[in-house]
């Protein structure tokens, strides 16, 4: 797998509303900064993850502008801007913002998301 393939795994993962899909390409010692909070461990990430989805009904998340910033033999780090969109009290809701995400390959050769930092647009 490359790290571009991680990236597009993680979104699909995402879009499945399912943390054991995502978690399969998270590190275990994954870290995610969020808007409004920082989540540090993998059970902090999934209930992030689950409020966002049992919020926001349908939501699909998508990457866009990608831009690999850099990239070496074990580590990739990328910058994108991010759209989500979705269901909100039954009334369509949107937003996008800037993204890092830098991944990292595991002793097996497999790249996975160690870190997150999400920033909303103002």
């Amino acid at each position: 797998m490359t790290y571009q393939k991680a990236l597009k795994d993680y979104l699909s993962a995402t879009n499945t509303h399912e943390f054991t899909n995502v978690q399969k390409v998270l590190d275990c010692q994954a870290i995610f900064w969020f808007s409004d909070r920082t989540c540090t461990t993998l059970p902090e990430i999934k209930r992030y993850f689950e409020n966002a989805w049992e919020r926001i009904k349908e939501e699909k998340y998508s990457a866009k502008e990608v831009k690999w910033v850099a990239v070496e033999e074990n580590t990739a780090t990328c910058l994108y801007t991010y759209h989500w969109e979705g269901f909100l009290d039954n009334h369509f809701v949107s937003g996008s913002g800037r993204a890092t995400n830098i991944f990292v390959k595991d002793e097996k050769g497999s790249w996975k998301l160690v870190h997150e930092h999400l920033s909303g647009n103002c």
